[in-house]
């Protein structure tokens, strides 16, 4: 399990996520990206790149009004462990560590790559992120809300039949 703190050094660079169609057996910063990374837009704002010698064409799919993406680095610290009233019952349970994940950026938007044209709505990336900010929505709505919500999940099934 993990805690969300927000940096304390300094507060969160702005970045943009891109999600590519490629496995690249790396994890960490690059001293000169621009060397291997250079999109560009075009007049339709679709943006281009060339990845690894394939042409690359980028989607990008904006959050919501009021939705902030987070950049994470987990930590090794822990959240220190409350002892309470409830002291017996948490014996029970099975203790969970949870590490301290620390907020060192944020996003507004994703960039979702893809061969050979313009990244589609049925792309498992763009559906993936819809899925999770309906079932966000779904999950944080309130009681008279929910109405709202449901009738949201019945016209996008009537959408989707539609196409």
């Amino acid at each position: 399990m993990l805690a969300i703190q927000p940096s304390s050094s300094s507060k969160p660079s702005k970045s943009t996520p891109n999600l590519l169609p490629a496995r690249i057996h790396h994890d960490g910063p690059l001293p000169n990206v621009h060397k291997y990374w250079t999109p560009s837009k075009d007049e339709s704002g679709t943006s281009h790149t060339y990845f690894r010698g394939r042409r690359l064409h980028g989607t990008t799919l904006p959050l919501p009004e009021h939705y902030t993406g987070a950049v994470l680095q987990v930590t090794e610290e822990t959240m220190p462990r409350k002892r309470g009233h409830l002291e017996e019952e948490e014996d029970e349970e099975e203790e969970v560590d949870v590490k301290i994940a620390k907020q060192v950026g944020s996003f507004d938007e994703v960039v979702v790559w893809g061969h050979g044209g313009v990244v589609e709505k049925d792309d498992a990336y763009v559906r993936g992120i819809e899925e999770w900010i309906r079932f966000s929505e779904a999950m944080h709505a309130e009681e008279d809300d929910e109405s709202e919500v449901v009738e949201g999940k019945e016209r996008g099934k009537e959408e989707a039949k539609e196409k």
